[in-house]
């Protein structure tokens, strides 16, 4: 019996001390892991450990994008990469223009983190132009490839998206955005439903990549009710918009996950934002921004040479009196100096090359031109539209003209106006991409030099005229059926009429280019050459 007493006492007491090890090995388990219990009291405070320190930098961790990019990346991610993915499956040129798209809507997404660090640029400054560079240079892209392939048989594909692209200049709709993605909307729904119909019997994969681009559309106006109802938003107490542009180039300042830990276990660093044009860096800038080319060199021996004096000329050729006009009165009464016998091979050869032309300075090319700033004003009864150049900013043009107006457009690039009302009589000029869209006129329209011209007559309107007009897409309505269209140095117009039913698509008709004339009893008669085969 004492033995037993005895056996039970020692086996309290062996499970005493078994208890009072178990906190101990705990403690030590948790530090050996670089894992703190936290105090009694509750959470710790931001910037502070458990053990009461301050945290690592290694331990602080990166603020999350803000809800309005998350979104809009789960746009990208969503309906318009299915559009890419649809379009690869078309191939060629559709693919080629669905890459462009996904860089444009990556060059937004940009700008939008832009919009969450920067205060609010004025819309007319060239910063303003300077942070939305890249977007427009990416929307720009889309339209080039349906300009340079317009006889491919998928040109209505690139038309489809050339128009719809524009729907991203609903970030300068400082009202009412939403209205812009409808606007855009309708102007790839002309395309797109010219697509469809071509092919809802022959390729339902075409048919669905309409569709699929539709999509994006209807996304982008819900995200933008959602997010931006009234325009977009700015941070009030932000950056400089330049500043804010070159730290969302040099990569993320927001993410999703921690910062690396200082051990190999340690999560990855998040990716950059994606770079989907592959551009190299830019050269690196010479120390203290000195050139070090050789053009100082070079103009430090002009200038010795100019201070040699007398000795610059001692290798001119010298003139002979009697070649001397102001010696020969007769010579100033001829109109040219007749070439003497020592006349230089060199000389012979440089003439030649010139073709015995003056050597007077052409004409300046349109690139070097003093930019003039954009205009649109009446003045009395005639309307002034200079030298738009299509930013995404400035999107339509809208005129409300009177009977009595007339237009005057000129020097306007990727521009596209609408004339509301009845006016008198347009006129454009030197213009480059234009499209018009004109309620009714009273007189004409009258076009000159001015390379893809594109225009659309909802009412009446009596005479077109073209001059010098390469490439032209002329719309006209069942009311202005009876337009009488004049060209001259004309090549690539046509003229797309309505269809029969309300339903139809348009019918494009060709205008000639080519004359035969011929001699027929003593008058010239001409002819349009007709193409059989």
């Amino acid at each position: 019996m004492n033995n037993l007493t005895t056996l039970i006492k020692r086996l309290e007491a062996a499970t005493s001390r078994l208890e009072d090890m178990v906190p101990t090995m705990t403690d030590q388990s948790a530090v050996s892991h670089g894992v703190a219990s936290l105090p009694e009291s509750g959470l710790t405070a931001p910037g502070a450990d458990a053990r009461g320190g301050a945290a690592s930098p290694s331990q602080q961790t990166l603020a999350p994008l803000p809800p309005a990019i998350d979104d809009f990346d789960a746009l990208i991610n969503g309906d318009v990469k299915t559009f890419v993915n649809m379009s690869e499956e078309i191939g060629g040129l559709v693919a080629e223009q669905s890459a462009a798209v996904l860089r444009a809507f990556a060059a937004e997404r940009k700008f939008l983190i832009v919009t969450t660090k920067a205060k609010k640029p004025d819309i007319q400054s060239p910063v303003y132009m300077e942070v939305l560079k890249d977007l427009q240079a990416t929307m720009g892209v889309v339209n080039d490839i349906r300009e340079a392939n317009r006889a491919s048989p998928l040109f209505k594909h690139l038309s489809t998206v050339s128009e719809g692209i524009a729907v991203l200049i609903w970030v300068a709709n400082e009202t009412k955005p939403a209205e812009t993605i409808t606007e855009m909307l309708r102007g790839a729904e002309y395309w797109g439903n010219r697509v469809i119909q071509e092919y809802k019997e022959k390729d339902q994969v075409h048919v669905q990549w309409v569709q699929t681009f539709y999509r994006i559309f209807k996304s982008l106006s819900a995200y933008v009710r959602q997010h931006y109802l009234t325009g977009l938003t700015w941070n009030p107490n932000g950056i400089d918009p330049l500043q804010a542009t070159e730290e969302v180039n040099a990569g993320p300042s927001t993410a999703r996950s921690p910062t690396p830990q200082s051990s190999a276990n340690g999560p990855p660093p998040p990716p950059p934002l994606p770079n989907f044009d592959n551009a190299p860096p830019p050269p690196p800038m010479p120390p203290n921004g000195v050139s070090t080319s050789k053009n100082s060199t070079d103009m430090g021996a002009v200038f010795d040479e100019i201070s040699r004096g007398e000795a610059v000329t001692s290798k001119l050729r010298k003139v002979d009196p009697s070649s001397q006009t102001h010696k020969n009165p007769s010579l100033r009464a001829g109109s040219a100096v007749p070439s003497g016998p020592a006349r230089s091979n060199s000389q012979n050869s440089l003439s030649s090359r010139s073709g015995g032309r003056s050597p007077l300075p052409g004409k300046k090319p349109d690139s070097m031109r003093t930019k003039r700033p954009p205009k649109k004003e009446l003045e009395g009864n005639k309307w002034l539209i200079e030298n738009f150049d299509g930013n995404p900013s400035e999107g339509m043009i809208e005129i409300n003209a009177a009977i009595s107006h007339s237009i005057l457009i000129s020097r306007c690039t990727k521009t596209t106006i609408r004339v509301i009302g009845k006016a008198n009589a347009i006129s454009v000029d030197n213009c480059t991409q234009l499209s018009l869209v004109i309620d009714s006129l009273v007189s004409a329209v009258d076009v000159i030099k001015s390379p893809r011209f594109e225009m659309q007559v909802l009412g009446t309107l009596p005479t077109i005229m073209l001059d010098q007009v390469d490439g032209a897409a002329l719309y006209l309505g069942r009311q202005s059926l009876g337009t009488e269209v004049f060209t001259s140095k004309c090549s690539g117009v046509n003229v797309n009429l309505p269809g029969k039913g309300e339903e139809e698509d348009y019918v494009e008709r060709a205008l000639p280019e080519q004359i035969k004339s011929v001699v027929r009893d003593g008058v010239v008669v001409s002819e349009i050459v007709e193409h059989a085969g």
